[in-house]
C-alpha cells in the first residue's frame, strides 16, 4: 500500500516561486518512484533556513495540522536537513521526516542489482547515516543515570559509530578493487571505439542503448531505472568495433556523497571516446536538465569536445530536426532519425584515424587478417608480390602497419 506523503520546499530569496515548484514537481516524481503518494505540498518562504526546524516553528505547526488532516505518515523535504532539524520536526509533527538525500538513497537501494551498485549504495547510506546516529539511541539516553546504566547510551553510540566507520573503510577498499577491475576491462577495450550514454534520469538512455545495440536493458518510464554501467557492441556497421555503454542518470541536487560513490560508474563516460548526452526534448524543463547534465560532465572532467547532444523523444514533440555537427534530434522509441545519429558517430570515429595505402606481401596473411579486423578496407588489388590495400586505420593502431606503408604512412586520397 502506498505511503501518504507531504512534500515540503523552502523558497529562499534567490529562488523564484516557479523554480521552486519545478523542483518540488521533481521531488514528487521521486516520491512516486519510491512508492509513495503525495497528498499535500507545502511551500515555506524565508530569508534563510531555520537552524532548528528548517522551515520555522510556525510552518512546522502548520505541517503538523496537515499531517493530522491528510493522514500522512511521512514528510519529505526537498533539501538536505541536519540531524537536529529532523529530530525537532519529528517531535513536532509526530511522523517520520526524511530529506531529499534520504529519499534518493531509498530509491537507489531498491534499484541496486550488481555487486558494484550494491557496494556504492551501502557506502552512500552509511556515510549519510553516520552523523544521524544519535536518533537511534535516544532510548538509552533516557535510561542514563540509573545504577549500572550510567553512560551506556554514549558507549553504545560510540561503538556503533566505530562499526560503521570500519564498514565504510572496507566498502571503500572494495570499490577501489572494483574500479581496478573496471580499469583493466577498459584497457582490454582499447582496440574498440567506446560511446557512453549519459544524461538526466528518465531521458531515455536505456531505450537508446537498446536501439543502438539490439540489447535488452531495462527501459522503464521511471527515475533511476539504471544504476549499473552496461555495455554491448553496436548493432550498426562502423569503421572499427564499437561498444555502447549505458550509465546511471543525473538529477538536480544529486547529493555530493552519491556523486562520489558513483564516480567509478561514471568513469566510463570520462574514459569514453565519445559521449552522447541524452536530453528529453519533450520535458518542459529540458534546457535546465541539459544544464544539469553538462555541469555534472564538467565536474567529472569530461572533455566537452567529445560530447554530442542527443535530443530524444522527438515522437512527443514538434522540435525541429537538428543539423548541427554536435547535436541530433531522435526518437529512440520509434527509431526516428537514428540513422542521422549513427552517421554522426561514424564521422567522429573516422576523425580518429587515417586513410592510408599499404603494400602487404602475400605471405603476411596474419597482417592482412588483422587489418580487416581492426580497420575499414576501402579498396584492395592483387599484384605478383603483394596485396595493395587502401584502408582507414585507427590512429592508435597505425604503428601496427607502419612497415607496410606504400607511401610512408601518408594519408591517401579515396574517391
Amino acid at each position: 500500500m502506498p505511503e501518504n506523503v507531504i512534500a515540503v520546499a523552502l523558497i529562499l530569496p534567490d529562488l523564484t516561486r516557479s523554480v521552486a515548484e519545478e523542483h518540488l514537481a521533481e521531488l514528487e516524481k521521486l516520491i512516486e518512484t519510491a512508492g509513495g503518494t503525495v497528498v499535500d505540498r507545502v511551500f515555506a518562504k524565508r530569508p534563510r533556513p531555520d537552524p532548528a526546524t528548517y522551515v520555522g516553528s510556525g510552518k512546522a505547526e502548520q505541517i503538523k495540522a496537515l499531517v493530522q488532516r491528510s493522514g500522512a505518515t511521512l514528510i519529505v523535504f526537498d533539501d538536505d536537513l541536519s540531524p537536529a532539524q529532523v529530530r525537532n520536526l519529528e517531535k513536532i509533527t509526530e511522523v517520520k521526516v526524511i530529506d531529499r538525500s534520504g529519499l534518493i538513497l531509498d530509491i537507489f537501494a531498491g534499484r541496486a542489482r550488481s555487486r558494484e551498485a550494491r557496494t556504492q549504495v551501502e557506502l552512500a547510506q552509511l556515510e549519510y547515516m553516520l552523523p544521524r546516529l544519535t536518533r537511534a539511541w535516544t532510548h538509552l539516553e533516557r535510561q542514563a543515570g540509573g545504577i549500572g546504566t550510567r553512560g551506556v547510551g554514549e558507549t553504545q553510540l560510540e561503538l556503533d559509530r566505530r562499526i560503521i566507520r570500519n564498514r565504510i573503510a572496507r566498502l571503500k577498499e572494495e570499490l577501489e578493487k572494483i574500479e581496478r577491475t573496471r580499469e583493466t576491462q577498459r584497457k582490454s577495450r582499447n582496440a574498440v571505439f567506446s560511446v557512453a550514454l549519459v544524461g538526466y534520469t528518465n531521458a531515455g538512455k536505456s531505450t537508446l542503448f537498446n536501439r543502438l545495440t539490439s540489447g535488452s536493458a531495462d527501459a522503464a518510464d521511471k527515475l533511476f531505472a539504471t544504476l549499473d554501467a552496461k555495455s554491448a557492441r553496436a548493432a550498426f556497421d562502423m569503421p572499427r568495433e564499437t561498444v555502447v555503454i549505458d550509465t546511471v542518470g543525473f538529477i538536480r541536487k544529486l547529493p555530493h556523497h552519491l556523486v562520489a560513490s558513483f564516480r567509478s560508474t561514471m568513469e566510463e563516460a570520462v574514459a569514453a571516446d565519445l559521449v552522447l548526452h541524452v536530453i528529453d526534448s519533450s520535458h518542459p524543463q529540458f534546457e535546465d536538465q541539459r544544464a544539469v547534465g553538462e555541469a555534472v560532465l564538467r565536474e567529472l572532467g569530461v572533455v566537452m569536445d567529445r560530447v554530442i547532444e542527443v535530443y530524444n523523444k522527438a515522437d512527443r514533440t514538434d522540435m525541429f530536426e537538428l543539423r548541427r555537427k554536435n547535436a541530433a534530434s531522435v526518437s529512440a522509441l520509434t527509431g526516428r532519425n537514428i540513422e542521422r545519429l549513427i552517421d554522426i558517430i561514424r564521422e567522429r570515429e573516422l576523425e580518429n584515424g587515417e586513410v592510408i595505402q599499404l603494400e602487404i606481401p602475400h605471405n603476411d596473411a596474419r597482417v592482412i587478417a588483422k587489418l580487416h579486423d581492426v580497420a575499414e578496407v576501402y579498396e584492395q588489388r592483387v599484384t605478383d608480390r603483394a596485396m595493395m590495400i587502401t584502408a582507414w586505420v585507427p590512429r592508435d593502431l597505425l604503428h601496427l602497419f607502419e612497415a607496410y606503408a606504400a607511401i610512408g604512412l601518408k594519408p591517401a586520397k579515396v574517391s
